[in-house]
């Protein structure tokens, strides 16, 4: 079986890295299906959310997945991995920067997060045009949700709209890997560049902690700046918050993948994208950060 399939995990980010990394193979004449089974069984698993852009992906069999991993549980296959070890043709990414032997295994099971642009970037501008934000979006909300997100998304398009994003929730239940990048001191240095570069600056700034947001935002109102936290969207609908930040023209980023595809989604020629210089603590994570990023130190 000559294919390769790639192994889906994670979050919206994470899941859009993993598809550019589908749609690169595609482009490099390989046969692909993704496996979004086998991370998303368990309760607590995050949905799946490429339906956002209308995208529709071959599905790996779960006969598929066995072949690739050599994970059968018939008798005599379980037999002969105990006498001659497991020959499973999984590959993970060597560590959390490009791995240029993803694009050259196959057949393969590929598992990893991909966060490069490095895997794509021969191809970015399909990748761009395939994370379109699809007219489905609007199905399922409410009104008053409908109508909150175009307000928003006219505010933004009539000023010069900086992203901000703040990552809390989950982020600080992890403070060993998390913790320590994205801190006051971080934000402080980038609104100020911000200010700096552009004084009529509006910063819209999505959290997954609106309370906690709008109390911080207070300390940099001042008559010249304004700062306008988003709401009325929440785990389930937080694609709105993506394709706010998309129509963004700058970028105060978190270390988050939800927040680099924002930025990087960001249609703005000139756009300036702030990032932190540290992405987790205890990996040297360099190729998740782009060219034209401005690095900026949390100490």
């Amino acid at each position: 079986m000559n294919m390769n399939i790639i192994r889906m995990t994670g979050g919206l980010g994470n899941q859009m890295f993993q598809y550019a990394l589908y749609l690169k193979l595609r482009a490099m004449g390989r046969d692909v299906k993704m496996d979004d089974v086998s991370e998303y069984v368990l309760d607590n698993a995050r949905p799946i959310m490429l339906w956002i852009f209308g995208i529709d992906y071959p599905k790996a069999s779960r006969e598929e997945i066995i072949k690739l991993t050599d994970g059968s549980l018939n008798f005599f296959h379980r037999i002969r991995r105990k006498l001659f070890g497991r020959k499973s043709l999984e590959y993970h990414e060597k560590d959390c920067n490009f791995d240029s032997r993803v694009l050259e295994e196959e057949p393969a099971y590929l598992t990893g997060y991909f966060q490069s642009e490095k895997y794509f970037a021969d191809i970015a501008e399909q990748v761009r045009e395939t994370f379109s934000f699809s007219e489905k979006i609007w199905d399922n909300l409410d009104k008053e949700t409908t109508d909150k997100i175009r307000d928003y998304k006219k505010q933004i398009a009539d000023s010069l709209a900086v992203a901000v994003h703040i990552r809390r929730g989950d982020y600080l239940n992890v403070p060993e890997v998390y913790g320590g990048i994205c801190t006051d001191v971080y934000y402080e240095k980038a609104i100020s560049l911000m200010k700096e570069k552009f004084p009529d600056a509006v910063f819209y700034v999505f959290s997954n902690d609106v309370k906690w947001a709008k109390e911080w935002a207070r300390q940099y109102e001042n008559g010249q700046n304004s700062f306008v936290v988003i709401e009325g969207t929440c785990e389930d609908t937080g694609y709105l918050d993506m394709l706010l930040m998309s129509e963004c023209k700058h970028y105060i980023m978190a270390n988050s993948s939800f927040s680099w595809w924002g930025a990087w989604l960001g249609k703005a020629e000139d756009k300036c994208v702030i990032a932190p210089g540290l992405w987790q603590r205890g990996s040297s994570q360099v190729d998740i950060y782009t060219e034209n990023m401005i690095k900026l130190s949390g100490d």
